[in-house]
């Protein structure tokens, strides 16, 4: 009986032991860290296009919802999944501790950068889309007293951000109460929560780019979205992907959302340059500023008097 308790509380040391020795591979060390400066500069061009044009236009709320919940449940799932990487750091040295959490840096730069990227739509949502134009009426003063109706596009907007807020909240609950009362992966409740966000993750990412295809075919106009930013992440959703593969402790789930986003990425890509190159043909422009050099006009004579 000693010698099977022995052995057992050997075999439970020996894993222990494996799980906190250290990655130790230089060459996949240096890819995610090219791929983490790559994806913060893949990013800027389309934070600096909306902000330069103080204006969101052609961006789709319903991509973006899916983009925000998908990677929250992304960046969940491999902080889950890598649990165990995350305690070894209390017996690791401070540089192997960080290119053994790697992933999780990478994974949460995305989730940071995409999030940027919805709070600048908010924003900078167009004005004049904001209410509902006023109908006709026989009182011609009626309109300077009542304000309009919030929009049905600026309501939606409205909905998905506190969608977004309420998933990561709730979320978030969850997960920190399994690490506490429950324990890492190697419990199957722990285990299960990461893959079912790892499942979410994947559905939503799989279905994030229809509403934009759609809404960038319908419209004919490139709007507010970045083609140098898409023309810097599709091939770089290769590398990434194969980093996250090749990543001790992920799984499937944790990988297969980004080359399912990198595919349909590259459709977008392929739709935005061609509206950009046929509109430039037409003499047509990819946002149409108009109505944010109206209002600046009509706010210098009152900031003048």
């Amino acid at each position: 009986m000693n010698k099977e308790t022995n052995e057992l509380m050997a075999l439970v040391f020996e894993k222990e032991q494996r799980q906190c020795i250290p990655v130790d591979d230089k060459t996949n060390l240096m890819i995610s860290i090219f791929l983490c400066v790559g994806l913060v500069i893949s990013y800027l061009p389309q934070h600096y296009r909306i902000i330069a044009n103080k204006t969101s236009e052609g961006f789709s709320a319903w991509f973006l919802l899916l983009g925000v919940v998908s990677s929250t449940s992304s960046f969940l799932n491999i902080i889950l999944l890598q649990w165990d990487s995350i305690m070894c750091c209390k017996s690791l040295t401070t540089g192997a501790c960080f290119e053994g959490l790697m992933g999780i840096v990478q994974i949460g730069l995305q989730w940071c950068m995409f999030c940027l990227v919805f709070i600048l739509f908010l924003l900078y949502f167009p004005e004049n889309k904001k209410r509902q134009i006023h109908e006709p009426t026989l009182y011609l003063d009626l309109p300077n007293k009542i304000e309009a109706p919030l929009s049905a596009e600026w309501k939606v907007s409205l909905v998905v951000a506190a969608t977004c807020i309420g998933h990561l909240s709730i979320s978030f609950f969850i997960s920190v109460l399994l690490l506490i009362f429950v324990g890492g992966p190697e419990h199957w409740q722990t285990n299960y929560w990461a893959g079912f966000l790892g499942v979410l993750s994947m559905v939503l990412a799989s279905l994030q780019y229809f509403p934009q295809i759609y809404k960038t075919w319908k419209s004919k106009t490139v709007g507010a979205l970045s083609i140098p930013m898409m023309m810097l992440q599709t091939p770089g959703t290769v590398l990434f992907v194969y980093s996250l593969v090749v990543r001790p402790g992920t799984n499937w789930t944790a990988w297969l959302t980004y080359m399912v986003t990198g595919i349909l990425q590259g459709t977008l890509l392929t739709l935005c340059i061609t509206w950009h190159f046929r509109n430039k043909r037409l003499g047509i422009r990819d946002i149409d500023t108009s109505q944010t050099a109206e209002e600046e006009e009509e706010e210098e004579p009152l900031l003048r008097s």
